[in-house]
């Protein structure tokens, strides 16, 4: 008896429930089976980062596949086809996968299930890429929750409930070797998939991710999760975990990331610091099962707003500006220094997100769909939920989110999240000798002084494309002539 395993964003051996399940049913005879599709290789909102840190993760995949007596099988093409092509050649008698959420991901899935049901195959699908599915966590009267606070109460005091459940591993499967009768092909390089990357982007796989988590959780390092609830928020400082590309492809489970946080609870006792910190970051995780159960039971916000009447909202929409904010030049420095290093790094600092779509969107008044595809198409961490979900919030047009009329000012939150300028100076070489008093604002530095420093405005750093005051006037007047709507 034959199953396959059809990897997709688990791209790891340990904590792989659809994995184990197949091997158990299977006596170890797994089809280890990857499919490069296309429909999403060269999709829209596919990034090249992210293409490139799956193609690094699928070769350490096979490569622990390989010590373990087995090894991937490639296949290129649409999905439907290779599978079912796969299934007639090597008499497969079931297929397990975990599960993806995205609308594109269920029609496809459900497309994949009925033909294997018309082929009498077995399938098998597992809970995986999120903690606890979306309709794990519902409210008293059995909806789906539409407010995080609420929802990361529940589903914190669900963690507590299960807790032998999310503190039992499951270790990597028996596995015998491939039929070698199952013709495959190499893991490719990306640019054998005509993907081209620019940017820097870290090693992927489960055994760099793994190492990424031990390296956070370990209290006695230098930047760990103990000084997280603190540093956070501090552009500067290596005080995140660095783990979404992990978690966005499963080379680290959630559940994993969730088990060595409570076991750290465990052991740190009353250090009320540590606990604080173990907790905010224990609630990142739920943040991020909370925007999977939105997309889940509210697929639209795919495309539209959460709350309709946002769809209404006259945006400008100005090429030119929309151009400025991609390449950094906006002449706000916090916003420039941001985009710079997704533009190096297919990476931004989670503050920093906030701060550059409340920027597009309040104070460029550009459409959110056009920040989150451009987000979508750059970062190598892109994940539909948390990503729409996160231009929802800062746009004030989705579920729990920032109130419309609470508007960034981007040299306020350059001071108060990057006091010594570290951050801009880092991205922005140009503004490595601007005083601190001017970092965050170098418009305001006097004449005089920019010739000091060898910024000079116009010149050699730009002007401020908005103004800051203005825009918010105007970002308040459209956005409260469609709010009456909700009330």
């Amino acid at each position: 008896m034959i199953w396959i395993h059809w990897f997709r964003r688990d791209l790891r051996l340990h904590d792989n429930p659809a994995l184990h399940t197949a091997s158990i049913r299977s006596d170890g005879r797994v089809i280890p089976l990857f499919i490069l599709d296309d429909a999403i290789l060269h999709a829209p909102r596919t990034g090249a980062a992210r293409i490139a840190f799956m193609i690094a993760a699928l070769r350490d995949l096979d490569a622990n596949l390989r010590a373990r007596g087995s090894r991937l099988v490639i296949r290129r093409g649409r999905t439907l086809d290779v599978i079912r092509a796969m299934v007639q050649e090597t008499g497969a008698t079931g297929v397990a996968w975990n599960r993806d959420y995205t609308p594109f991901a269920r029609r496809r899935d459900a497309q994949v299930e009925a033909a294997l049901r018309d082929l009498n195959v077995e399938t098998s699908i597992a809970e995986d890429a999120v903690v606890f599915s979306p309709d794990d966590v519902r409210t008293g009267d059995g909806r789906p929750y539409t407010v995080y606070t609420p929802y990361r109460r529940r589903w914190r005091a669900l963690t507590e409930q299960r807790r032998a459940e999310v503190l039992r591993a499951i270790e990597p499967p028996l596995l015998r070797p491939a039929p070698e009768a199952v013709a495959d092909q190499t893991v490719p390089d990306h640019a054998d998939l005509g993907i081209v990357v620019s940017q820097r982007i870290p090693p992927g796989g489960e055994t760099h991710g793994a190492a990424r988590l031990a390296a956070f959780v370990d209290l006695a390092a230098a930047h760990s999760i103990a000084g997280y609830a603190e540093g956070r928020d501090l552009l500067a400082e290596p005080a995140t975990s660095r783990l979404s590309p992990y978690l966005r492809f499963g080379c680290v489970a959630p559940r994993q990331a969730l088990r060595a946080a409570l076991r750290l609870l465990d052991i740190v006792g009353d250090d009320h610091r540590t606990v604080r910190s173990i907790e905010t970051w224990i609630g990142e995780l739920a943040w991020r099962d909370f925007y999977y159960q939105i997309l889940w039971h509210y697929p639209h916000v795919v495309r539209r707003s959460f709350k309709p009447q946002y769809d209404a909202l006259a945006w400008e929409n100005d090429p030119a500006l929309f151009d400025a904010w991609k390449e950094g030049r906006t002449g706000y420095p916090i916003i420039d220094a941001a985009m710079h290093q997704l533009r190096q790094e297919a990476w931004m600092h989670n503050r920093a997100r906030m701060i550059v779509a409340s920027f597009l969107t309040k104070d460029l008044l550009i459409d959110w769909r056009w920040g989150e595809r451009y987000f979508m198409q750059q970062l190598v961490d892109g994940d539909h939920a948390a990503n729409n979900g996160g231009w929802q919030w800062s746009a004030g047009t989705g579920t729990d989110a920032q109130p419309y009329f609470r508007i960034f000012n981007p040299v306020s939150q350059g001071q108060k999240f990057d006091p010594k300028g570290l951050y801009v100076r880092r991205y922005l070489p140009e503004l490595a000798q601007v005083p601190d008093r001017y970092i965050h604002a170098p418009w305001t530095m006097p004449r005089a002084e920019q010739q000091r420093c060898g910024v000079v405005i116009g010149r050699d750093y730009p002007a401020p494309i908005v103004d800051h005051a203005e825009r918010r006037m105007r970002a308040l007047a459209l956005y409260r002539a469609v709010s009456s709507v909700a009330l």
